[in-house]
């Protein structure tokens, strides 16, 4: 019986090592876990200010272009003169 006794006392020894591995590598899952919704959620904010800021955007040029259209403004004004840089 002594040869199985320290059999045993070596998988128990295994079994707590392997415990004590087991919680140290759940407490850095957890904490990973907790860093990457941190990280997704500063990600999600910046991409809805991105989507909000493209749509000022749009909005902005829309309403430009619906103001050219009303007042009839053209892009060049016909009635000043143009210089081209060449003999006068």
């Amino acid at each position: 019986m002594v040869p199985y006794l320290s059999s045993i006392a070596l998988v128990v020894v295994g079994l707590l090592v392997l415990g004590a591995v087991l919680v140290a590598v759940l407490r850095a899952v957890r904490r990973f876990a907790g860093a990457a919704a941190a990280a997704s959620g500063r990600v999600t904010d910046r991409t809805g200010l991105l989507r909000a800021r493209t749509a000022a955007v749009g909005v902005a040029i829309r309403q430009r272009r619906r103001a050219r259209i009303q007042t009839g403004a053209a892009r060049v004004p016909s009635g000043e003169p143009v210089q081209t840089g060449g003999r006068p």
